[in-house]
């Protein structure tokens, strides 16, 4: 969805969002619900009894490691593998005996899987041939699609004459064409540069949008999901790790191995030695007495590990002074810059704590030219409030 956008025919485009949009259900039941579902290649799990609902009109991530399972469900909500055990309801319709073509649902691959002797139009018109729709109503369905992904006059062209954006066009053409209920889309951006792929993201959530169509997506990009995505399940040895918002998983994640997957994050290893005050004091190893607002949920476990954001940690030659004033800087660390990493819009700094711990802290570069920035050697403290902190139980 990238590369020049030609001139739009705007009334093509408004039919194909008004009969592309699904009704949503009058209640609050999900379009897509899966329970319990597993799926096992010889000895190995590759989905081990996972349950997920998806809402309509949801962008939804799945997100994870290589391994992790998420193509596998990607592929049985498409059909493409049958589950072994449990089962895949599609607006309350179990749709595991439904075979691929005659599902309400496509899925657009990673490597676009575009006939290469066909041109751009065959190729989105394809799915509807074998449908048996008719000749004139395939050619205003494939107007449609041409001018809602932007490929007005390359419709003759075939796909070796095309640039990959172009090519992730027809692919994502072709997906719509049918007006499924569900489209899947498996590291769809995966084949893009950078640029590419940060701008084709904001067309494809601008894109679900207008459609108000059920959006699943598969990749392994944090960044990709969090921009995209309305809901994330992160996923893990087949299993749900959490399911969650984007801001919900990274400032609250549920777990240990989330947190540390999910974006960057300092972790100190304790246990809880008071309470009071609404606050939790973790005696740490690596950070010392460490002040943290006590969660909502209460902590079961007296060994926990407390997490805080890099974002989070500030930095300064002293430590600012414990006042009325300033008595969210409790929480101090001392010791040596070992490495600055200028990324442009912030500033990593590693800085190795007398313990021999090592702390990240990113800092927003707010000026142009900052005549304070830190440098390798320099000592300084780590300061966090209270509230930076996350207790995850391990």
């Amino acid at each position: 969805m990238s590369g020049q956008s030609p001139e739009v025919d705007t009334a093509k485009i408004n039919t194909a969002v008004a009969q592309a949009t699904p009704t949503a259900p009058a209640d609050d039941t999900p379009l897509l619900r899966v329970e319990g579902v597993s799926k096992k290649f010889g000895d190995f799990r590759a989905v081990d009894r996972l349950s997920l609902d998806i809402k309509a009109g949801e962008f939804f991530a799945l997100l994870g490691p290589s391994g992790c399972g998420k193509t596998t469900l990607l592929r049985m909500l498409a059909g493409f593998e049958t589950p072994d055990e449990g089962r895949i309801l599609l607006g309350g319709r179990d749709i595991a005996p439904v075979l691929p073509h005659e599902r309400p649902v496509n899925m657009m691959f990673q490597n676009y899987a575009l006939f290469p002797h066909l041109s751009v139009r065959d190729n989105i018109a394809f799915g509807l041939k074998r449908a048996g729709m008719a000749r004139a109503a395939i050619d205003t369905r494939v107007g449609e699609m041409v001018a809602l992904v932007k490929l007005d006059g390359l419709e003759k062209r075939r796909p070796d004459q095309l640039s990959g954006g172009q090519k992730q066009r027809v692919a994502l053409a072709r997906s719509l064409a049918r007006r499924p209920k569900v489209l899947l889309l498996d590291e769809p951006l995966a084949a893009l540069d950078k640029k590419l792929r940060e701008s084709t993201q904001l067309e494809l959530m601008e894109l679900q949008r207008r459609l108000g169509m059920t959006f699943i997506v598969v990749t392994h990009d944090q960044e990709e999901a969090m921009t995209m995505a309305n809901r994330i399940g992160v996923m893990d040895a087949g299993r749900l790790e959490q399911v969650a918002s984007p801001r919900d998983l990274y400032e609250a994640p549920a777990s240990r191995w989330v947190a540390q997957f999910v974006g960057d994050v300092n972790l100190f290893d304790g246990e809880v030695s008071s309470r009071e005050h609404h606050q939790l004091t973790i005696a740490t190893r690596d950070g010392g007495a460490i002040m943290v607002a006590e969660p909502h949920d209460p902590v079961g476990e007296t060994v926990v590990s407390v997490a805080i954001r890099p974002e989070k940690v500030k930095l300064l030659r002293r430590g600012p002074e414990l006042d009325a004033g300033n008595a969210q800087a409790i929480n101090q660390l001392e010791g040596v810059v070992t490495d600055v990493s200028y990324l442009g819009g912030s500033t990593v700094y590693k800085v190795k704590l007398d313990s021999g711990a090592v702390v990240r802290s990113s800092i927003a570069n707010t000026a142009r030219l900052d005549i304070d920035t830190l440098s390798a050697g320099q000592r300084v403290i780590a300061w966090f409030a209270p509230d930076d902190c996350v207790v995850l139980e391990r």
